[in-house]
């Protein structure tokens, strides 16, 4: 099982990652350029002040709440891990739920009326971030621990 310390350095290394990558973004294309990388993917400034794919436009400060309290019970759960996987994936959920909640707290005006930096655009897909990107990461490491322990609690009770 990874530390405590290990799972908390991990969280601050994504989160900041994730908000170097944005203020770069949002310093170098504010003017609307688009830096087109390959195939169909490119590099656009976007904003979100809704939830994920940009559903509940305006609901930002509701939004924002309920992600500070998502992440206090994600660092909980992290910490009570039963599985090294399970406690990796729930570490890039609460490093990615950070790192978005950072953006509502300090790129707007006022608590909480910020919206979220999306810039990695795939032009088939909703543009996003890393912070999107580590929940997606530790959600799939979180389903392949849960189908871990599913298979070994079988294998035992075959036994």
């Amino acid at each position: 099982m990874p530390s405590i310390r290990r799972l908390s350095l991990v969280v601050a290394c994504v989160v900041a990652l994730d908000q170097v990558t944005k203020s770069m973004i949002v310093s170098s294309l504010s003017d609307g350029r688009v830096v087109h990388l390959l195939w169909t993917l490119q590099l656009s400034l976007g904003y979100n002040s809704g939830v994920a794919f940009s559903q509940g436009q305006g609901l930002g400060p509701v939004v924002g709440i309920v992600a500070i309290v998502a992440i206090v019970l994600l660092f909980r759960s992290m910490m009570r891990a039963t599985s090294a996987l399970a406690a990796w994936g729930l570490c890039l959920i609460t490093a990615g739920a950070v790192g978005n909640v950072c953006d509502r707290v300090f790129r707007g005006r006022g608590w909480l009326h910020g919206r979220v930096v999306d810039f990695i655009d795939l032009q088939w897909f909703p543009a996003f971030n890393v912070a999107d990107a580590a929940i997606t990461i530790g959600a799939a490491l979180l389903i392949l621990a849960m189908f871990s322990e599913y298979r070994s609690s079988r294998e035992i009770e075959a036994s």
